[in-house]
């Protein structure tokens, strides 16, 4: 098969590593991918929001199959403009329509769905300038602290957990006027929920459906989970306290209803569901969905994966995923995101990176990087994510760490502290 794949992060590497294990690959291309995906397949330099330019790729090499790595491609519809084009209708997109990446690209519509099938989540309110009075009872009846999000896709900057009364009704304000664009011109008030987090991963082909390795990542940038919300500082799978009870509880009570309420919705879905979650007591509760695959989520959850992808993937486009299971490895896999100084507020792009041929016992997924005159350059805030495979948590850290301070640039930095409340 003939694979496009649509993405430049570590997300898009790591799924490019997977897909390539696979017997039935014959060509792999990654739009526009990253120096790392450069070694497993074509990059081809292209906006994945670009449809036009996805088309005319998506012909002239005859693709068998467009896999779409990023949300925004998604919310704006580009399964749509395939399925709408007599030229590219008959190639599956793996990924939902535009009514199905509302899930993402509206946290307003996505509560509203969670509350009419009853899958667990905090309570809310929608707010717009228009009932902005209603938005500020709201957030007076609630206790402390109080969480704002932007409706819209933010880059997941969209989110603010405030503690004071006072200072979250004008951030709400703040927020209302502009401050994330379109995105947060409505902000959903959620009542906040004290616990653990965690993410669960399904990928269904619309009414069946597999669960892949759950996991869990580290969004501050700072050690002891302080300072700025980043796209994610590293990830470890398994979970450890998400034994077979609770992952029977979420089975139950979140992923079934879920794609079930898709059905019901008929809301036509081939692809990925990324799961929030957060374990309040022994209970799981739904902060978000996402409609792809979560970063660095990804780089932890592929390497977990016995079975061919390709082959999964081929049947949620056909519909018989039913006839398929999934086989999971044991062991454990850590990474660590190696980041830009700066990060994630203003940093410096196009530092050499050295290196990179010393790293062993684990897999270096590139998330923004580039190749430049036949040198590896950084290209991202978030550079590169330093995967590695162990009997346990301790042991694959250990190797995810050692590589990580053999590979070089200038201002590097990772926490050292990935999975320290496991």
């Amino acid at each position: 098969m003939k694979i496009l794949l649509l993405g430049s992060g570590g997300r898009e590497h790591a799924l490019a590593w997977k897909l390539k294990q696979s017997p039935k690959l014959t060509e792999l291309i990654i739009a526009p991918g990253n120096a790392g995906t450069a070694d497993l397949g074509t990059n081809v330099e292209l906006d994945p929001n670009d449809f036009k330019a996805v088309k005319e790729l998506a012909v002239r090499k005859q693709i068998d199959m467009l896999i779409v790595g990023p949300e925004e491609p998604l919310v704006r519809g580009i399964k749509d403009f395939f399925l709408n084009d007599p030229e590219l209708i008959h190639i599956p997109v793996i990924g939902p329509g535009k009514r199905g990446a509302r899930l993402e690209g509206s946290k307003e519509f996505s509560k509203d769905f969670m509350f009419r099938y009853g899958i667990p989540t905090a309570k809310y309110k929608s707010v717009t300038l228009d009932n902005l009075d209603e938005g500020m009872a709201f957030l007076a009846e609630m206790k402390a602290p109080y969480v704002l999000k932007a409706d819209g896709l933010a880059a997941g900057k969209g989110v603010l957990i405030i503690d004071d009364l006072e200072q979250a009704k004008a951030d709400l304000k703040t927020m209302l006027d502009g401050q994330f664009g379109e995105a947060s011109k409505k902000v959903v008030i959620e009542e906040f929920l004290d616990g653990i987090e965690l993410s669960v991963f399904v990928l269904t082909d619309g009414s069946a459906y597999v669960v892949l390795p759950e996991a869990k990542d580290y969004k501050r940038i700072g050690e002891g989970d302080t300072g700025l919300n980043t796209g994610g500082m590293g990830a470890v799978s398994p979970v450890s306290f998400a034994d077979d009870k609770f992952m029977n509880k979420v089975h139950r009570k979140i992923i079934q209803p879920t794609v079930a309420g898709l059905y019901g919705d008929q809301i036509p879905y081939k692809g990925f569901i990324f799961i929030g979650l957060i374990k309040v007591g022994d209970e799981p509760y739904v902060i978000e969905y996402n409609v792809r695959m979560g970063d660095p989520e990804t780089e932890v959850v592929m390497p977990r994966i016995k079975s061919d992808l390709l082959e999964l993937l081929e049947a949620t486009a056909a519909k018989e995923l039913k006839k398929h299971t999934i086989e999971i490895e044991d062991n454990t896999v850590t990474t660590v995101m190696m980041v830009s100084g700066g990060y994630p507020e203003a940093y410096e792009k196009g530092k050499e990176m050295t290196g990179l041929d010393k790293v062993k016992d684990g897999m270096a997924f590139h998330a923004g990087t580039k190749l430049q005159d036949g040198k590896v350059i950084t290209n991202g805030g978030r550079v590169i994510a330093m995967s590695a495979i162990g009997k346990d948590m301790k042991e694959a850290l250990a190797k995810s760490y050692k590589n990580a301070e053999l590979v070089q640039f200038e201002n590097k930095y990772f926490r050292k502290d990935i999975g320290f409340d496991l």
